[in-house]
């Protein structure tokens, strides 16, 4: 991928494209109406908590270097009003774009979830149309866009990321605890066995001292 976008700006851009789709009457969006779909608790994975000041940095980011987002003004507002530029400069169809803003807004996700949460933005027959479109994405000539992430331990299905922020980072493999911690039953059963022959020697040394004693009496 030939950019590398930050979470902040990913968000930012998945939520121009969720309300272009979602809720057109009220797109392009304020500054305002952006910082709030931004920090929306529902549909979002991380839930974020962003103030104007860093989606406005955000924006001028995606405006000025990257070419993905637009400030539009009319004659009937005075308030700039932003929008994205993300199919016109990848020219994607409604059902890669809806599948890629989920990916935006919530991460990393077996076909199975994206069918599930991008269905409400572009109709997605079932999860194999999905994986087509995935599987497209990730071979595209030009860049590829996602990446199936290897299966992680405890987890049925292998889940999909986007790269606009780079390689993701992909689970590493639990750390081994050492083997007396894990229960290792030689080392247990040896030191067990060690602690029983004190305890016969002691109690040899406890009966040997008190006929020693009576000899005595």
């Amino acid at each position: 991928m030939d950019i590398e976008l930050t979470p902040i700006e990913v968000r930012v851009l998945g939520c121009l494209i969720e309300k272009e789709i979602a809720t057109p009457d009220h797109y392009p969006l304020t500054l305002n109406a952006l910082v709030n779909a931004c920090n929306q608790k529902s549909n979002r994975l991380p839930v974020m908590a962003l103030d104007e000041n860093t989606v406005m940095r955000t924006l001028d980011e995606l405006r000025m270097t990257y070419q993905l987002a637009i400030e539009v003004t009319s004659s009937s507002s005075r308030v700039p009003k932003y929008k994205h530029n993300f199919r016109a400069k990848w020219n994607f169809s409604p059902a890669k774009t809806a599948i890629l803003c989920e990916l935006f807004l919530r991460g990393a996700q077996t076909s199975g979830d994206l069918r599930a949460h991008a269905s409400r933005l572009h109709p997605l027959a079932d999860w194999h149309e999905v994986e087509e479109i995935l599987q497209g994405l990730e071979m595209r000539e030009d860049n590829p866009f996602v990446v199936h992430l290897p299966r992680e331990p405890g987890r049925r299905e292998r889940r999909w990321a986007h790269l606009l922020s780079g390689e993701p980072e992909t689970p590493s493999e639990p750390e081994l605890l050492p083997e007396v911690a894990t229960g290792g039953n030689d080392q247990i059963l040896a030191l067990e066995g060690e602690v029983a022959a004190l305890r016969q020697e002691l109690d040899e040394l406890k009966a040997s001292f008190a006929e020693f004693k009576t000899a005595f009496e």
